[in-house]
């Protein structure tokens, strides 16, 4: 990791330094911390942050919070340096066998408040200095805005369901299903089916994801040259289920797509036949029981937009950079009742093997990436 490399670098300063720290006000903390948050590209502010850091490595450990605080609002490269130089306190601190604040830590830690980034490296000095805090904070962070925080929540309840799994299936089968619900991560999510399914409970995982999994598409429209992505077809001005249109080489009409496989792909080559230089739309229905936040995660190959009642909430004017789990992300509100979603995906007219995917797959999240399982309606 970057931070890693940034610290290696950061303490060769140290170096040769002799005697103990001079004390840092709490003042002259503050001025530091600024200096460096004030960090940028291209060198900008480079030296100033660089006289600043070594006088942040000589911060006293009782003030490793604040550093916290200041971490929770950086910018990337400015939290890189701040971490570094919070790590050379904590390094010098433990190898002189000294103390860290850990009620301060463990508050800190605690307060959802804080950035995910600033929180875990709290916790990651917390368990530095005593490996027991990990079993004794993590079951209250199943639910955590931290998904590495969460992750390591899940793996401990993974790890008690399989050790439960042979002395008691039913205790099992609740621990894993905990498990299920709060994990995020793929892995985790297939790690706990799979002991659930040893239990004879068996889960859709598509549902488990909210995947959608039933589709009108309609295609294909010209794409040539790559025009086709900024062009307004009809369905963009309103979805007509019943209506037919001037496609790329005919009269074209929306008609079913279903979901080929568990992680959602819908193949538009097996629905609308092979084209190339060609875009096409895709429509799904869900209902909300109440307004709510919410995430649109899509999976494509293709140049894609993705719109929600009507308000494009994201594009990508990107082609086959491979197809991966929560690739692109549309942020927006779901409405009380029956909400639309309308994709555009585009192909373009590359010939290689590699290029010939035309597919989507799109889940239907809440901002942690928790599957909302809102009740899709069969448009």
């Amino acid at each position: 990791m970057a931070w890693k490399k940034l610290i290696g670098l950061l303490l060769v300063l140290l170096v040769g330094a002799s005697g103990l720290p001079a004390a840092t006000s709490d003042t002259e903390l503050s001025a530091i911390l600024a200096s460096i948050k004030q960090v940028g590209t291209k060198g900008s502010g480079h030296r100033p942050a660089q006289a600043a850091w070594r006088k942040l490595a000589d911060a006293d450990a009782s003030q490793l919070p604040s550093i916290l605080v200041a971490l929770d609002d950086a910018s990337p490269l400015a939290a890189n340096w701040l971490r570094a130089g919070a790590e050379a306190i904590v390094a010098r601190q433990i190898a002189a066998g000294g103390t860290l604040p850990t009620a301060a830590l463990e508050e800190f830690l605690v307060d959802r408040q804080h950035s995910p980034r600033s929180r875990r490296l709290a916790y990651e000095w917390l368990v530095r200095v005593d490996r027991a805090t990990a079993d004794r904070l993590l079951p209250g962070m199943l639910d955590d805005p931290s998904l590495e925080l969460r992750r390591d929540a899940v793996a401990l309840l993974l790890a008690r369901g399989e050790t439960t799994l042979k002395g008691d299936p039913r205790e099992a089968q609740a621990i894993l299903t905990n498990a299920l619900n709060h994990a995020r991560d793929l892995d985790q999510i297939r790690a706990a089916i799979g002991k659930l399914n040893e239990l004879g409970v068996k889960i859709d995982l598509a549902r488990q994801l909210g995947f959608v999994m039933h589709w009108k598409v309609i295609g294909p429209f010209d794409n040539a040259g790559g025009r086709g992505f900024a062009a307004v077809y009809p369905p963009e001005q309103a979805v007509d289920l019943a209506a037919t249109y001037e496609g790329k080489s005919g009269p074209v009409k929306w008609q079913d797509a279903e979901a080929s496989d568990e992680l959602g792909h819908v193949d538009l080559n097996q629905a609308l036949g092979t084209h190339k230089g060609a875009a096409a739309y895709a429509y799904a229905e869900i209902e909300s029981g109440r307004e709510q936040p919410v995430e649109l995660r899509l999976g494509s190959a293709n140049a894609n937009k993705i719109w929600l009642n009507g308000k494009l909430l994201a594009d990508f004017e990107v082609y086959h950079a491979f197809t991966t789990l929560d690739q692109y992300v549309g942020r927006g509100r779901l409405d009380r009742g029956t909400n639309r979603i309308l994709l555009k995906i585009c192909q373009n007219e590359q010939t290689e093997e590699w290029a010939a995917q035309w597919q989507f797959q799109l889940r239907v999240c809440d901002p942690t990436g928790g599957a909302l399982k809102e009740q899709e309606k069969t448009p």
